[in-house]
């Protein structure tokens, strides 16, 4: 390794991307087929946010030496994360066929299987990630998640169980095993609401895929109905407020918001899907951020709040809507979804999703200030071959 790379890689290794990529660019001035140094441009790329950026320096780094177990590795989580998922587990086996015993890339297969509905293939790989490394408590995690989608909800529980375990596990790791826990049926208190490290990294790996599986086999409805609804209540399309799509994700709400607005704001707080939503060119403005963190420092600066399949990752509602009446000015509009349940104001089921009373939500609403101009109850999507049920809200401030 030459000195410059050797710099190179203690800059990466200290956090300093920027500073690493210069010094990688100039390995490559020097020498055009250091296969490292590409390589390691593509981690740099993925450690970004950026893991379509990272696939030319990798699949470059690969052109010159194409068994590497080590580039093909990079390459599958790449592919993984752009969700091109068919090719990140070829990439991932291949890398594995090198060195089978790479507990980070069994993680990785583990997961890109379970992400392709494969969670019983996902088992093996996941199983062997977390017996060579049993203190890794994201291996474990990716297991109990296997096992749940799998349909083996005591061995899912045993291994979030075990991620508890792990010596120096990061706290955002420990509330996600609590709340799968929670959502299993374990003595866990259920929590108020999913743990915000979980929803960004499940919204983040979801983003690429996002829109082809919500529209077309999950027959993904929510944001045209709450807009239909919003017609129905005596509001036209005709852009003339300033609106915020909460929990954007791609964009999807916003255009079915787009004849309301004639300002469109959106807030999520998962990266790569504000990204995808950019591309969409529809919103005025977009905030990476927690919905109950950012509606209260934004007092009366909305005429209309939406939230599509949102709030079913809040458990007590109450926070969320009263945030959202700072948000709205003075005889401003609330619309929203929620899946609905009856059994309690809110459970948390095995989907890692609340449902609500839509009653109680009807009376949470009225306590916080807000008039019910309608309620509906609706389909919201299908999953796992059946409807899920809804209800939907209109609410005047």
């Amino acid at each position: 390794m030459s000195d410059l790379l050797r710099d190179a890689t203690a800059r990466h290794a200290a956090g300093d991307l920027d500073g690493a990529e210069r010094l990688y660019r100039r390995v490559l001035r020097q020498q055009p087929r250091e296969a490292n140094a590409l390589n390691l441009l593509g981690v740099v790329a993925r450690q970004r946010g950026q893991p379509e950026a990272a696939l030319a320096p990798i699949r470059q780094a690969l052109a010159l030496r194409p068994d590497s177990a080590v580039f093909n590795a990079n390459l599958g989580a790449a592919l993984a994360e752009c969700g091109r998922l068919p090719e990140a587990v070829a990439a991932l086996r291949h890398a594995l066929a090198t060195r089978p015993d790479d507990a980070v890339t069994l993680r990785n297969l583990g997961q890109a299987l379970c992400a392709l509905g494969q969670a019983v293939d996902a088992l093996a790989p996941l199983r062997r990630a977390v017996a060579l490394a049993p203190d890794a408590a994201e291996a474990w995690l990716a297991l109990a998640h296997a096992w749940r989608d799998a349909g083996e909800a005591a061995e899912a529980a045993g291994a979030a169980e075990a991620a508890l375990r792990c010596a120096g596990i990061a706290p955002p790791l420990a509330a996600q095993a609590r709340f799968l826990l929670a959502a299993l049926g374990g003595p866990q208190a259920v929590p108020d609401r999913a743990p915000a490290d979980y929803v960004r990294d499940l919204f983040d790996g979801f983003a690429p895929r996002f829109e082809a599986e919500l529209t077309g086999p999950l027959g993904y409805r929510t944001p045209a109905l709450l807009a239909a609804l919003l017609e129905r209540s005596g509001l036209a399309q005709d852009r003339a407020r300033t609106v915020l799509d909460l929990g954007c994700g791609t964009g999807l709400s916003g255009a079915a918001l787009a004849g309301f607005a004639g300002r469109l704001e959106g807030l999520d707080l998962s990266p790569r899907m504000l990204a995808q939503a950019r591309r969409r060119g529809l919103y005025d403005a977009l905030h990476e951020a927690d919905l109950l963190e950012w509606l209260p420092v934004h007092p009366a600066a909305f005429d209309l709040v939406a939230a599509a399949d949102v709030l079913n990752y809040l458990g007590d509602l109450g926070p969320a809507l009263r945030a959202m009446a700072t948000a709205l000015v003075p005889g401003g509009i609330a619309a929203f979804s929620v899946e609905a349940g009856e059994e309690a104001p809110y459970a948390l089921g095995e989907a890692l999703r609340f449902r609500h009373d839509p009653g109680h939500v009807e009376a949470l609403a009225a306590a916080t200030g807000f008039v019910v101009l309608a309620r509906e109850a609706a389909v919201l999507r299908r999953e796992k071959g059946r409807d899920v049920a809804g209800a939907l809200f209109v609410l005047r401030r």
